[in-house]
């Protein structure tokens, strides 16, 4: 199975990146976490991109806010996808993130969650190494099954309740 990336700009990211890993672990997919930075440590960055795919990862998750360049940097470096996750921040409430996350140039796509979406960040490379691994679709499929039902089950309790 490939491994999935974990790339984020600062250790003050874990946190939100820790949904992520979670993610990761229940799903039984092998990463790497990673800090880089964009700005701080480019030919870190740089490397880790170029070399991805040859190294075994099949999508990378890139973590960073303010100005987060980190998931663009990443991706003009990889033609691997890569999956930005803007961080919330102490000024614009991660605004500032999700702009420089998602505003990319044709030619350099990253994908983009939510902001601190880490957990829907880890489920999208899921879904896009399970293209080719039958194994983990039947996961992903086991694992909406039951969240579904764990939906249904509070519908039903709150019938009851009221």
């Amino acid at each position: 199975m490939k491994k999935v990336g974990i790339i984020m700009g600062s250790d003050s990211d874990l946190p939100i990146v820790q949904k992520a890993v979670d993610t990761l672990k229940g799903l039984q997919i092998p990463y790497e976490v990673h800090i880089y930075s964009a700005h701080r440590t480019p030919v870190e960055a740089r490397d880790f991109a170029i070399n991805a795919r040859k190294n075994g990862f099949g999508a990378i998750i890139a973590a960073a806010g303010m100005a987060a360049h980190l998931a663009g940097a990443i991706a003009a470096n990889t033609t691997l996808p890569v999956i930005g996750i803007p961080c919330k921040g102490p000024v614009l409430d991660g605004m500032d993130a999700l702009l420089s996350t998602v505003q990319m140039p044709t030619g350099i796509p990253v994908a983009t969650v939510a902001i601190n979406g880490a957990a829907n960040a880890a489920l999208l490379c899921a879904q896009i190494i399970a293209v080719e691994d039958q194994e983990l679709a039947a996961k992903l499929d086991a694992k909406r099954a039951s969240d579904a039902a764990k939906v249904l089950e509070k519908d039903a309790s709150i019938a009851a309740a009221l």
